[in-house]
């Protein structure tokens, strides 16, 4: 085997039987002893020109990969398809080296190098589409290698842990080789294949390949983490893309009841949420108590879990993948993690820096999908700078080498560390602002300017949290609380954002008179922008504002608003109200003023003042509610200190 390549050893050797095994084959095979063979006789029908396809994720089939690889004959212009494969491209000399030349769907690191070597190339298409491709011939393969399990007694295999574009592969394909291993688990589903479809066989007797997501230990990646799991209500279907932060996603989903998974791939992530049963899957519309997946990458725990197991239906990515499918699940929820997004809203997920990373996958798809679903959530999250602090991956606009994989019109939430923006249906004002007030806030000045130059926000716009040399300016997204009124009605007390200027406008056109003179005093006849952004762009530290809002979140009415800023010569904040008149009444002036206060005495203010008409007795009798309070009158209007208990 001198000058001989060799995939590195991830889990151990793979142990196919020799010729010399054949007459004492395992339980059961005896009767395919004419398809089972050494890896090099069943390979040798391949020749030059051949384009083969290889088998998926944890079910790579190492063992005819590598005989591949080794086979003692020319083997000219052969390529190789494959979608996320692992120990696929062998190692020589402490280099990757192949043969042969890749084509994959989706770019890991061994797959970059083979790239950046010449020896590779990458197709940037939704992986549910490739099956359809399958079936015109586009992506014809002469042959497939796969690895599933040993045959059951009626002669069928199943795909084990990868259902994926593995299965259109084996409709298609002129020869299908395949590594049996009785340590893949046998999934349900639509993942079984008849021994009459398999020409040759291997039998392999190796560990099923593991893959964990490194634990992740950062601050950035634990707040994103968080910020996306707020929007999972009880009831929802999840699909959990590739990468660390939506899988970190799932740790913290505790007291959610009934969720289910309806996912292009599954990780050891949902194995305590189902032992805890956090994921029942019962209140699904469609596969209803089912786990819904096309291929999984995790640890023996996961496949332990899966085999034999009817919770889990693994089907072809075409059909889990497909927006119409997926869109019957009600309170769809898709976490995708992205590369980078501009201010029109445009994703990049598979590039950085003129390097592909990973792939399109189904993203595109589930992002419809769920938008499309009753109840449904798209969501977009990412770090807000590169690992290094150096760079925004929120730029003013995507750079060359950073394609669009999901286009703006196709995006809703967009979520980093600095909190949540809502973008669909927004103007190119509205998702500018709404990006930049979850930029770094090193960089939101230099996006802001941007901003101004192209035209993509007014040219007075200015953002009061945007540098954090003084204080950690970010919206403080923990100060979030829901609320029921008197009347039943649920609202949702929250900071205020920049970009609630519109809403407070809102408010106050429609504001009877009278309230306008209590509230401004003044006959004010109109509320600019100018002004309004007064009373929300604040920078949570010497200035805060609450919200109220009611209706759901993509589409949310402010009802009510805050404001204070603090006096620095005193330490005390003055403070104002605005509610609309058909929510006076309810209680909210008392819980907007509860959460100011709150949030005042946390940043160590001693208490509040306000000026109040003397015809205003009832804003008088919540000022009394707030502390300690005395009065004095001048002219019209009470002069009141309330200071903190």
């Amino acid at each position: 085997m001198e000058g001989k390549f060799s995939i590195r050893n991830i889990l151990g050797r793979a142990r196919p039987v020799s010729p010399a095994d054949r007459s004492v084959l395992p339980d059961g095979l005896s009767r395919y002893k004419d398809k089972i063979t050494t890896p090099e006789n069943a390979l040798s029908m391949i020749k030059s020109g051949d384009r083969i396809f290889l088998g998926t994720g944890c079910a790579t089939p190492r063992t005819l990969a590598l005989a591949l690889e080794n086979l003692d004959k020319v083997l000219d212009d052969v390529q190789i398809y494959h979608f996320l494969v692992q120990g696929a491209i062998p190692m020589h000399a402490g280099a990757l080296q192949t043969r042969f030349f890749h084509k994959a769907f989706f770019v890991d690191n061994d797959m970059r190098e083979i790239i950046k070597q010449g020896k590779g190339d990458y197709i940037p298409i939704s992986i549910a589409h490739v099956p359809h491709l399958v079936k015109k011939g586009v992506f014809a393969a002469d042959a497939a290698l796969i690895q599933v399990t040993m045959p059951d007694k009626h002669g069928f295999v199943s795909l084990g842990v990868s259902a994926d574009v593995t299965h259109s592969f084996i409709q298609q394909a002129r020869t299908v080789i395949a590594e049996l291993n009785p340590n893949m688990p046998r999934t349900c589903g639509d993942t079984y294949l008849s021994m009459d479809k398999i020409d040759k066989a291997v039998v392999v007797d190796e560990p099923v390949l593991e893959y964990m997501y490194p634990p992740i230990d950062d601050a950035v990646a634990e707040h994103i983490a968080r910020n996306v799991a707020r929007l999972i209500d009880n009831g929802s279907t999840l699909q959990v893309g590739l990468g660390r932060i939506p899988n970190e996603m799932l740790r913290y989903i505790d007291g959610r009841r009934d969720l289910g998974i309806h996912s292009d791939v599954i990780c050891d992530s949902i194995v305590d949420l189902i032992e805890r049963g956090i994921i029942t899957g019962q209140a699904k519309s469609i596969h209803r108590g089912q786990i819904v997946t096309s291929y999984c990458l995790g640890t023996q725990r996961l496949y332990d879990l899966i085999d034999n197991n009817p919770l889990f239906a693994f089907h072809p990515i075409e059909y889990v993948c497909d927006p119409a499918v997926i869109s019957k699940n009600n309170k769809m929820v898709s976490v995708t993690q992205a590369q980078a997004v501009d201010l029109m809203g445009q994703v990049c997920s598979d590039q950085f820096g003129g390097e592909f990373y990973g792939g399109v996958s189904a993203k595109l798809d589930f992002m419809r999908g769920a938008a499309n679903s009753p109840g449904g959530k798209p969501i977009i999250c990412l770090a807000s700078t590169t690992e290094n602090g150096k760079e925004s991956r929120i730029r003013h606009l995507l750079r060359e080498g950073e394609g669009v994989t999901i286009p703006r019109s196709d995006v809703h939430y967009v979520i980093t560390e600095y909190g949540t923006a809502y973008l669909f249906g927004k103007s190119i004002r509205e998702k500018a602002l709404a990006l930049i007030e979850i930029a770094h806030p090193s960089f939101r000045a230099e996006l802001l300017d941007e901003a101004r130059r192209m035209g993509y926000v007014r040219e007075g716009q200015d953002l009061k949290c945007k540098i954090g040399d003084t204080h950690p300016c970010r919206y403080p997204d923990q100060e979030e609380r829901d609320y029921t009124l008197k009347n039943g009605s649920n609202v949702v007390i929250r900071p205020s954002r920049a970009s609630d200027v519109r809403g407070l406008q809102e408010i106050f056109y429609q504001l009877p008179p009278e309230d306008v003179y209590t509230r401004f005093f003044s006959g004010l006849k109109s509320l600019s922008v100018s002004q309004a952004e007064h009373l929300c762009n604040v920078d949570y530290d010497k200035e805060m504002a609450f919200v109220v809002t009611h209706g759901e979140r993509e589409n949310e009415k402010i009802i009510g608003s805050s404001f204070y800023v603090v006096d620095p010569s005193n330490n005390m904040a003055d403070v104002a109200y605005m509610i609309l008149h058909e929510w006076q009444g309810l209680g909210l002036g008392t819980m907007l003023q509860h959460r100011m206060a709150k949030f005042a005495q946390s940043k160590g203010v001693k208490g509040f003042t306000a000026d109040i008409l003397v015809g205003n007795p009832t804003m008088l009798k919540l000022a009394q509610k707030c502390g300690k309070m005395t009065t004095k009158i001048v002219e019209d209007a009470y002069e009141v200190e309330m200071l903190f208990d």
